[in-house]
Order: C-alpha cells, then structure tokens, then sequence
C-alpha cells in the first residue's frame, strides 16, 4: 500500500528502488534464457554477447515481479513452455512465398483476438496482394517461451510481428525488434521507453484518467494498479496529486495468489472501508477487474456512497450487471464506439460468423479483438504501400538466426517500421495514427459511465479538447421521451392503500384496484405527464436485502433490477434502502406503533364520582375535616370572646350568671361541614382566632371543590378501558403477551439495527421466541391479534393501525406513542429520469391538502367504528345511572340515618322525661309541701322572686329548664 500526499514521495520512491532490484534480476535470468537459446540453435562459442538492446530491461519505471504469470481467459490451461506452429510453410519445397508473411503470437485463451485477426486476414486481403500469417499459441508469462518461437518466426522468414506480451516477456521482445529491426505490433499495454519498432495499436489512458478525477473533482482516492502499465500510470497520477494536493492511497493487486485473491480482495476492501476510501480506480485488465467486482458485490460495496472508475478501454466488455442496480457510481473509458457506422456494420459481420470456426464469435467484440483487426489494417496498408513503391523486402544478406553472434539486423526492416508509422486509416478504434515513437496519436476515446438502464455515454476525451462533457445532467431528471412509453408501477396490496375492488372481474387494467396509493398514483401520473400500469409485487413483500445473497427482494427488488419504474406503496423510508433507489419527499408521516385486541370497557363502579380525587386526597380531605373541626373547637374554648351570657328576652332578669360558647365540638363539626359543602351555618366565630381558622378552611374548600367539579365531567362521561399494555417498556418488562412484527420489512430491520437497550431486549426476545411471533403478511398479523384473546401485540407502522381500528369488528386499538417517526415515500431506480418530477408532484400534492384529504376519505369517511360520528360523541357523554348511583345511595342512606337518630332521639328524650315528670310528682306530693304557690309570667311586673324558694327547690328548676325550652310557668304548687 503506498500511501501519497501533499508532496511527500518518499514511499514511492523507495518501491522504485525495489523495482530496480527486481529488474536487474530478470536482466540476468533473461541472460541465461538467452544463453540456453543459442545452446538449442547450435551456438557452440564460448563468450555469448547478448543484444545490445538488452540494457533497456533494467528500465526503473517497470516492476517485473509484482505479479504471477498474465493469463488472458486460460485459467484452466496448463503451462507450456514450446512454440506450437499452426500454420503450414508458404510452400512444401521450403522456399520463402513470394507474398510478404506475418507473424502472430497469441496467448492461450485469447479465442475470440485470434478469430479478429483470422477475419482481418480475409477482409483486407486481395486477389493481387495477400498476406500469409504463420500463428504460435504461447504463454507470454514464459520468457524462453517467447524467445524461443520470437527466433522461430524470425528464422521463417517473416516481415512483421503481431502479438501480445505482458510484464515479463515485453523487455524480450522489445530488445529482439530493436536488435534485428522486426517490427513488432501489439495490442497489449503501451510499454515504457522509446522502441522504435515496437507499434502500440493500445492508446495510453493516463491523460483521460487523470482528467477524469479532475472532472469528478476528487481529492483523496484509492488507486489499484496491476503490472507495469498501472505504475507508470501512477507515476503520472503521482505527478499531479503533488501539484493538486490530491492524497493517494495506491496498493499493487498483481501480486495476489490465484487460490487466495478473493479473500485478499475483500480484507483489502475491508481495509479501505475502515480508511473509508470510497473512491477507487481499478487500473487492471479485464478479467481483473471482472474478479474484483464480484468480490466487491458479495461485501456489499456496490451501493450509493461509492465511486469507481475502470482504467481500460473496453468499459462495456465486462458484466456490470450485477454492480450495475446497486446504486454504486462506475465511470470508465471505451475505445469501440458501437454507435459508429463502422462498427455497427462490422458488427453485423461479426454477429453472422459460425462459433465453431470463429471462437468468440457469440460474444460482442472486445477492445483488444478490436485492436487485433485494426492491428492487421494497419499492416496490410502499410504493406500493399511498399507493394505499391516496389521497394525490395527480401531477406536476402539475413540468414534468419536471430541469435547469430553479432547479431545481423534485417536492412529492410527500418523500410516497413517507416511504413507502418505512416499509416493513417479509420478503424473499429477510430483515427488510427502513429508518432515516430510507434504510439497512437490524435486519437479518441468515449467517457462511460454505469446506470440503471445499463452504460451511458456522458463524454470523450481527446488530445486537443481533453475532458469533454456531452451530457452534464448525469442523472437526467425530465420526463422527454417517456409519454409514449407505459410506466411499470409496482406495489402491494394492502388495505387501504392498494385493494382489489369487490367486482374487480368486470374492470381491466388499473380499473380493477381502488385505495389510497390507487388515488396517488393518479394524481402522481397527472402531474408527471405519463402512462402508467398498476403491477402487484410477485412476493408480496416490500423490499429487503438477503444476506447471504445479497439479493433484493419484494418492491424494493423489482427496482433495483430493472423489473419496474416506480413503486407506489407505503414503502419505508430507510437507509439500506436510500443507498439502492431513490426516494420523494415523504408523502405520509408515520412511526412503528401498538397494536393489541381492544379490552373491554371497565363498568363504572358505584362510587364512580369519587374518582377525580384520589383516595389519598379523600381520606386527607377526612382528616383535615376533623381537624380543623377540633382547632376550631380548643380556640373557640379558649378565646374569651367566643364566651357570651345568655341575655333574657323582654328584658327580663338573666336566670343565670354562667356564661355559654357556640362553638362546642357537635357546633365545631356541623360549621366546617356547611363550609365544606359550600352551603354555610346559622354560627360564626366571633373571636379573631376563629375567623382565622374558618378563613383557611372556606379557602382549602375552595381550591378542592374547584379542583373536583373541574375532573368530575371528564370522569363521569368517559368510559376507560383497562389495558393490560401501554408502551413498549411494559412489553418489554414481561413475558406473558408476545409481540412480534412482519417478517420482511422496515418495522423488523429497525429492531434488529437498533442500539437502544429496551428495542434490543424486544429483538432478542423477537428473534428466539417459540413459536415464531413474525407473521408474513399484516393481514395475518391482525388476524393473530384477534384470536389471541389478549395474548399476542403487533408492532406495525401506526397508519395501518388507525385504520386497522376503523375496521369492524372494532376490536383492536393502538396503544402507547410511536416508537420512532419516519415517512412513506414513492421509490424510483437510481438515476431514472422520473425522480424529480415525482418529487415535484408529491411537495405540491401536499400544499394543496389533497394527501389530507385521501388520508381522511380512506381512513375516517369509510370507517366503520364511528370514530368521527357526532350522535355517537354526544351518546358518550351522557351519564348513565352507574355513574351516579353511588350519589343516590349517599342521599338514601343518609336519610335513613337522620331517620334513625331521630328515632333515637325520641326514645332517649322520652325516657328522660319520664323519669323527670316521675320525679317532679313525687316531689310535690311529699307532706312537707302543703301551701300553693301561684304566680303568673305574663307581665314583668309580677317577676316572682325565686330568692324566696329553699335552696333544695332550685335545682328542680334547673333540671326541669335544662330539660325543655321553657318560655312560661303558669302555676307552681308549693
């Protein structure tokens, strides 16, 4: 990994070191490879001299033993180290044809580049002009390997050499055409240095790179580089992230082991996810980078938040259908442009040959296979040039040893290198044209990026003009184009958003459902301008991730795969998902909620209107009540001024000197009580102290009498219903009720997410209960509910619940607040052109109130509990004789009791007179009493003096005036 940053090289430079070690290694083995040649070819001389061109393998800017053997589509061929001739000479008797001969050096696997050239052959091949191929099928990781058929076409005689090479057999091949002066035309990498005879038919990809980043304005990125070809990219790369400040993050991924490279490539992107670099280029070859997506798929790093870029030319040669619905940004270069004319008719050829005699042939045409025709346009216009010129190409004065010591150089060979420079045609490449370096010049390549619908072109770059932007809007946004088209809507059926009508046989089409959505997707369509088709989702879920698969499933699935334009359902609003499709503004507010089987209604008790008040607060008032009674009673006891003498009426004389108080205890308990009740007393404390008490008491009354007339009303007119569950804490704290959600959704990923302890302990009760508490559909969830007798909860989004509870038979209700707030919002693929047009509708939907008004006419206008019917609210509040029948059995009872003590009065004062008039009789029938007194109280002025009375007869008046309220004796017998 070779971090780099603000300037600092001194990582790179010390891996530049590194390579420089390496390379002079291989120097040395190549020598020896050399050596064995010349053994094999008769070499008998002691001092062996390689080519002078040799020393250019010790090049610093190449690393030759980062990786494993190249093997282009042969990973299951065995290695092998011979050339293999599959062609026959020119003629049986040895002797050179007379046409000029090619060579062609193919790795194993490369089927379909062969099949391009076989076809090159034969199209640009004519009645007066032909060439003649002489093909070997080689390893072109095997140094000796190459060496070895490199002398063996060389020795046949041949004027040019096609072929590919990789990291380990370019310095060989590039030193052999410099030594012998063979031209040599490649479709591999464009190799580093000045070979003169070396033609790359391959554009060099570092300036379109390196303004890509710079469009996409990147400052801190990962570079992933393979072979030489992807350092000396990086050293350009490196070049202008110290000029741009750019940091980078570049790790060499050719030297992964074949069994073990899909585990190193998903730590090595776990690595990059904890650097959180998600911006990545991949500067491999094809079946690379095929590799590394797939890998890139089974972790899960091809959603929205990532961005790669595909360092090659054949962007749509690989399979980017598995990336390409997964919401992951991928930009890349492609140098065919099949929507050439001469491509498209190429193609068409291409498409009609026979796979059996043309391997490949089934498949689209990739950029190397396009390479390889151009590669033989090119010679065969450079060749039927010096036809043409009639200059000598015989290999006479040559006697075909390219081992020959010194080596002899063929002198025509600088006669076609001039010749194949100076070619200039149009090709399946575009403009093909060379410097005087051998690479391509003035050419063009296409600026891809990967979308829902499949790659897309956004640009090119060129020479001149560089980064060029065709389509700015990547994520185009308008609806031009779509009103000839029918939108594909899925959704789901679930009441009252999508329901099937109750003759839905007789209607077609969309006709056929009615709801909430049903009426959304109208208006949506109305707005947008477009024709659309109601489709039910085959599986009837919503949308969830598998993860093992990592396969999307329900709604959300049929987006991301292409299946559907746009789902109107109440879909959730989620991160998982955001990062696969996107989603409008939220056309409904909601949160996961309650649900359990209505209780039933508690019958008020008899003693109902004592419920505004706790029983705390009645026995206070109770104890208050008597107190305030008893303080009443002790001050008005000792305040003087609450003593008064009682005063004879019609001015007569006082009987008594003893002065009387009000305000005994009985006196005490009857004012407080008439003050409590609000209804006052015939007494009143006089003294100051009394006037005190009464005040905080008239007060205390005050306050509670308000206080319970305030609740009564609330009390009285309300049933309540006692539920056994009234949040998620009381689920949570027992075991008895189970709860459980529906088994693929938003409601069961928010648990399992989820951080907060009691959600936790709810899911890990979920997740291990028996039997299973998920359900498949909410249908079914409320069906549980129903028949569980109060033993089961389901959690669902709180929209469903309410309308849930309209529905009859009116027996579940939802209970407690929302566990959390999210929104529906209509879902679109990534990057399709109705996202904003969608949004748009659903903001202005909104501001008119007509989602308010769909919400009220599916969920309230149609419910069947009455929920919003006004006889049904003013039955409700009237009181029923339960509510007050504790109010009655007070009065009942208290007239019965005041009938009671009445009676008991009776009896008791009856008694008490008896005994009086019994005692009075005797009294005055006694001998000692024989005069008759006679004294009339009608006047004042015949006031008895009863100081004239015996002291024993005093008392019988008192008791006889304690006993009754007399007002006047007409006669007393003395």
């Amino acid at each position: 990994m070779l971090p780099y940053g603000d300037g600092d090289q001194r990582c790179h430079l010390t891996e530049l070191i590194i390579i420089s070690i390496r390379s002079t290694i291989e120097t040395i083995l190549n020598q020896l490879c050399y050596c064995v040649v010349r053994q094999l070819h008769g070499c008998r001389e002691k001092r062996l001299s390689p080519p002078s061109a040799l020393s250019e393998w010790n090049s610093p800017n190449l690393d030759t033993t980062h990786a494993g053997p190249l093997r282009k589509k042969a990973s299951s061929i065995v290695r092998d180290t011979h050339c293999s001739n599959r062609c026959r000479p020119a003629n049986r008797s040895g002797q050179q044809d007379p046409a000029p001969t090619d060579c062609g050096l193919f790795p194993r696997g490369a089927d379909q580049e062969y099949s391009a050239f076989r076809v090159g052959m034969v199209q640009f091949g004519m009645a007066d002009f032909r060439l003649t191929p002489h093909i070997d099928n080689l390893e072109v990781a095997n140094s000796f390997a190459v060496t070895n058929c490199f002398c063996s076409q060389f020795s046949r005689g041949v004027y040019a050499i096609f072929g590919f090479y990789d990291k380990k057999s370019v310095n060989t091949i590039t030193s052999f055409c410099e030594t012998l002066h063979v031209s040599f035309i490649t479709p591999s990498f464009p190799a580093e240095g000045m070979n003169q005879f070396v033609l790359q038919m391959r554009p060099d990809i570092k300036g379109p790179l390196v303004s890509l980043v710079e469009y996409y304005k990147w400052e801190r990125f990962a570079y992933l580089y393979d072979s030489d070809r992807g350092l000396s990219t990086l050293q350009v790369i490196l070049d202008t992230a110290a000029e741009k400040k750019w940091v980078v993050t570049a790790i060499n991924v050719g030297n992964l082991k074949d069994e073990r490279k899909d585990e190193a490539y998903r730590s090595l992107f776990q690595d990059l996810e904890i650097r959180k670099e998600r911006r990545i280029i991949l500067d491999c070859e094809q079946d690379k980078v095929k590799d590394i997506m797939e890998q890139i798929i089974t972790i899960g790093r091809h959603v929205k938040g990532y961005h790669y870029i595909v360092a090659n030319l054949g962007f749509v040669d690989g399979d980017l259908t598995k990336i390409q619905y997964g919401g992951a940004n991928v930009s890349g270069f492609q140098i065919v442009d099949f929507d050439d004319p001469v491509v498209a008719k190429f193609d068409q050829r291409w498409e009609a040959l026979e796979e059996k005699e043309y391997p490949g042939a089934d498949q689209r045409i990739r950029y190397t296979s396009a390479l390889t025709f151009d590669a033989v346009h090119v010679m065969t216009e450079a060749f039927r040039f010096l036809h043409k010129q009639r200059i000598d190409m015989s290999r006479r004065g040559n006697n075909g040893d390219c081992l020959a010591n010194p080596a002899v150089p063929w002198a025509q060979g600088v006669e076609i290198e001039r010749a194949l420079k100076q070619v200039r045609v149009d090709g399946l490449t575009g403009t093909i044209q060379f410097d005087q370096y051998g690479k391509r010049i003035n050419y063009s390549v296409t600026v891809m990026e990967l979308k829902n619908n499949g790659p897309v072109k956004i640009g090119y770059w060129n020479e001149v003009d560089k980064m060029v932007v065709t389509k700015s809007d990547l994520y185009p946004n308008d609806t031009m184009g779509m009103e000839n088209k029918t939108v594909i809507v899925t959704t789901i059926l679930e009441a009252p958003y999508v329901m099937l009508k109750k003759n839905a046989e007789l209607f077609q089409d969309n006709d056929r459902y009615e709801g909430y959505c049903v009426d959304l997707a109208a208006e949506i369509a109305k707005h947008c301008g477009i024709r659309y088709q109601l489709r039910i989702v085959g599986d009837g879920k919503y949308g969830a991730r598998d993860a093992e698969t990592k396969i999307w499933n329900g709604m959300v699935g049929e987006l991301v795969y292409g299946k559907a334009d746009i789902a109107v359902a109440p879909l959730t609003i989620t991160l998982v998902r955001e990062e696969v499709i996107d989603f409008s503004k939220p056309f409904m507010s909601l949160g996961i909620s309650i649900m359990i089987k209505k209780p039933q209604k508690s019958k008020p008790g008899v003693f109902s209107f004592l419920d505004p008040l706790a029983y705390e607060i009645w026995m206070c008032i109770v104890f208050a009540y008597i107190g305030v009674s008893v303080v009443l009673f002790l001050v008005s006891r000792f305040s003087p001024y609450e003593w008064t003498l009682e005063e004879p009426e019609d001015g007569a004389l006082p009987l008594t000197t003893e002065s009387n108080n009000e305000f005994g205890i009985f006196n005490s308990l009857w004012f407080s009580l008439g003050a409590f009740m609000r209804q006052g007393c015939d007494i009143s404390p006089r003294s100051l102290s009394g006037r005190i008490v009464g005040g905080v008491w008239w007060f205390f009354t005050l306050i509670i009498i308000s206080s319970y007339t305030a609740n009564l009303a609330a009390f009285l007119t309300v049933e309540r219903m006692v539920s056994p569950i009234e949040s998620a804490e009381d689920l949570a704290k027992q075991t008895e009720i189970a709860y459980g959600t529906l088994d693929s959704g938003s409601t069961k990923e928010f648990f399992r997410r989820s951080k907060i302890a009691l959600f936790d302990k709810m899911w890990q009760y979920m997740k291990s209960a028996e039997p299973s508490v998920f359900v498949k559909k909410t249908s079914e969830g409320v069906l549980r509910v129903r028949k569980s007798k109060g033993k089961y909860a389901y959690l669902l989004e709180s929209t469903m619940n309410e309308y849930i509870e309209q529905r009859k038979p009116c027996d579940t209700m939802k209970v407690g607040g929302n566990l959390d707030s999210k929104g529906y919002g209509i879902a679109t693929p990534k990057g399709s052109p109705l996202r904003v047009p969608v949004n748009l509708a659903v903001l202005k939907l909104n501001e008119q109130g007509t989602l308010d008004k769909m919400k009220n006419k599916w969920w309230y206008d149609k419910g069947e509990c009455g929920f919003k019917d006004s006889t049904n609210k003013e039955k409700t509040s009237a009181l029923s004789l339960s509510n007050v029948a504790g109010v009655f059995y007070i009065l009942v009872g208290g007239l019965g009791l005041a009938m009671m003590v009445a009676l008991v009065e009776f009896c008791y004062k009856s008694r008490a007179e008896a005994k009086k008039m019994k005692v009075a009789a005797n009294t005055l029938s006694s001998p000692q009493h024989t005069g008759n007194y006679t004294h009339t109280l009608s006047s004042p002025q015949h006031a008895p003096n009863f100081n004239l009375l015996s002291p024993s007869h005093q008392p019988n008046y008192a008791t006889y005036k304690e006993g009754y309220n007399v007002y006047g004796i007409e006669s007393v017998k003395i």
